[in-house]
């Protein structure tokens, strides 16, 4: 599903602001997971999979998309490519961004992990005796 990408800038740039928004969308799924998983018993496993899956599916899926079409699509057309390339934000740098937001998906998990076994995180919520 392709979100709003028209402020985003062109290149490295917007890679880098798709990757930030994949790093904070699964910073806070993995946190909701963990929340569940500590009420039903999962090990982090199901926890950190469930995050990423939701993750890539919310913010990288559109672009995803988006560059297996445009690799292999059999384009019959100049004029069916010029239109599915006008619907694009940048598809010079398609490539780029969604390895960004790949990697902001694991790192937000990540991230979400580390902060969610922190110690104050533990005191926070009394999760320790």
């Amino acid at each position: 599903m392709h979100y709003d990408q028209s402020w985003m800038g062109y290149g490295f740039i917007g890679g880098l602001q798709a990757g930030a928004i994949s790093a904070v969308v699964g910073m806070l799924l993995f946190c909701v997971f963990n929340w569940l998983g500590r009420r039903n018993g999962w090990s982090y496993g199901p926890q950190m999979s469930w995050a990423f899956l939701l993750t890539t599916l919310l913010t990288a899926s559109g672009d995803l998309s988006d560059l297996f079409y445009f690799n292999y699509a059999q384009l019959q057309s100049l004029q069916l490519l010029k239109a599915e390339l006008a619907s694009v934000h940048d598809p010079d740098g398609i490539g780029t961004r969604v390895a960004l937001e790949l990697f902001g998906a694991v790192l937000g998990v990540y991230v979400g992990w580390v902060l969610c076994n922190s110690s104050w995180y533990r005191r926070l919520f009394r999760l320790e005796k």
